[in-house]
């Protein structure tokens, strides 16, 4: 089996109210503990690539370890950027080989995001690849990503058919109260997401594949293990994981985690070398890490997402 493109899964999974998983991966031991979880779980798959992780990595080794988990595991694969800032850059990623981009022009007026939203379209169809677009703007920091608290705004449902229809865009990302990064919500607020604004988009669009980023939960028990072990995290609320189980009911197909992904990472080496000190041989303690990644997918796939057992 070769990458796969977004079109299938989505349709699928509109029809079947659950949503896809969208993992950011920047690391083998990422790429390999997010597919040995859906392999297990026969859930299919988006490994999503963001510009940071893009350079860090090396776009030649990203896409061999992709190749190898598509090998590993034979399950359908969408190969995905997230957060493009640049027709450039989403060019680059399409002749790399990527099945899906994303062109973020949110932060820009409403007609210049059109015209660089078509702009990548107009590419992206040319080669197969099917493309993301985006209407309002998150709070919190990724990557390069960086929306102040007081200046993220909900999407506009009245904006969303005139932006589609005059894209091309097959996936729209939607502001209904997701946050980027670890710190979303302080404690003692209670989130809500807006499910009024994605029902009126769900509308508006019936049948259009909607996406939500800034979906990682925040697991309170990876917080306190990371601050036992030495880290100095404030206490943050995530998204509630009921409320994103029932955006994938609606109209909500592409569903991004990454903070969580990090978080049981960076929690289980510190608490590896506060167990064993004297311990210098990486293995030692990535495979302790790769499998609470492992860990923290497969919870997400069956309890989030819904997706398990629909990859084939």
């Amino acid at each position: 089996m070769s990458l796969v493109t977004t079109k299938e899964m989505f349709a699928k999974a509109y029809d079947g109210g659950y949503a896809i998983g969208a993992f950011n991966v920047n690391n083998m031991e990422i790429i390999q503990g997010i597919t040995e979880a859906a392999a297990e779980l026969k859930a299919p798959l988006i490994l999503q690539v963001s510009k940071g992780a893009r350079a860090y990595a090396n776009r030649t080794y990203l896409m061999k370890l992709v190749e190898a988990a598509i090998i590993e595991t034979g399950l359908p694969i969408c190969l995905h950027l997230d957060h493009g800032d640049s027709f450039e850059l989403c060019k680059a990623c399409i002749d790399d080989g990527f099945t899906s981009v994303m062109i973020d022009a949110s932060s820009k007026p409403f007609e210049e995001n059109i015209e660089l939203t078509k702009q990548v379209v107009a590419y992206a169809h040319d080669h197969g690849v099917v493309v993301e677009a985006e209407l309002g703007t998150l709070a919190g920091i990724e990557d390069e990503v960086v929306v102040a608290e007081g200046h993220a705004s909900y999407t506009r449902p009245e904006e969303v058919e005139e932006f589609v229809s005059r894209t091309g865009c097959d996936s729209l990302a939607i502001a209904i109260g997701t946050s980027h990064g670890a710190y979303k919500f302080k404690p003692g607020t209670k989130p809500q997401l807006r499910f009024d604004v994605l029902e009126e988009v769900s509308k508006r669009l019936p049948g259009f594949p909607i996406v939500l980023h800034g979906s990682s939960s925040v697991p309170q028990d990876l917080v306190a293990k990371v601050n036992q072990y030495g880290g100095n995290m404030p206490g943050a609320i995530g998204v509630p994981e009921d409320q994103l189980r029932q955006a994938a009911s609606m109209a909500v197909c592409k569903i991004n985690i990454d903070s969580d992904l990090r978080l049981a990472m960076t929690a289980s080496i510190r608490e590896h070398f506060a167990l064993h000190p004297d311990h210098f041989d990486p293995r030692q303690y990535l495979k302790p890490a790769r499998a609470a990644i492992k860990d923290v997918v497969a919870h997400k796939l069956v309890n989030v997402l819904g997706c398990d057992g629909k990859a084939f």
